[in-house]
């Protein structure tokens, strides 16, 4: 089933896709990119399908701005953090209801999306989006 409503903010893009490797990442897109959608993130929505990711742009690198928490998520998550030229800086498999997540390093962007892509991403890894 398609998802077809999105907070104030959020748009659609085409797919993610790790340069390094030539992996397609995500097929069905969402970039989040104001406060209100940054901040509900996947809080009381259905587990993500493997073809779809959600793109946090905090606008400049920062550890703090891109910390994340797992409150009121219901479904484990692969979180990916991006520098600004988008090379993978960290990653972490993130689990329900857990408090804290910070990439080890400043980090612009951050994708969360299906555990499986843990298996395709890696730190160094150029990402295209």
């Amino acid at each position: 089933m398609e998802r077809t409503s999105c907070y104030n903010g959020c748009r659609a893009l085409a797919m993610i896709k790790n340069a390094t490797t030539g992996d397609v990442i995500a097929t069905r897109i969402t970039w989040c990119t104001t406060f209100l959608t940054r901040g509900l993130g996947l809080m009381f929505r259905p587990p993500l399908r493997e073809d779809e990711a959600y793109i946090f742009d905090q606008g400049r690198e920062s550890r703090s701005l891109t910390t994340i928490h797992m409150l009121f998520v219901f479904f484990p998550l692969a979180v990916i953090w991006l520098d600004a030229s988008r090379h993978v800086v960290d990653r972490a498999l993130a689990k329900p209801f857990y408090p804290y997540y910070a990439p080890s390093v400043p980090a612009r962007y951050y994708l969360e999306c299906h555990p499986h892509v843990l298996e395709r991403v890696h730190v160094g890894d150029q990402l295209e989006f």
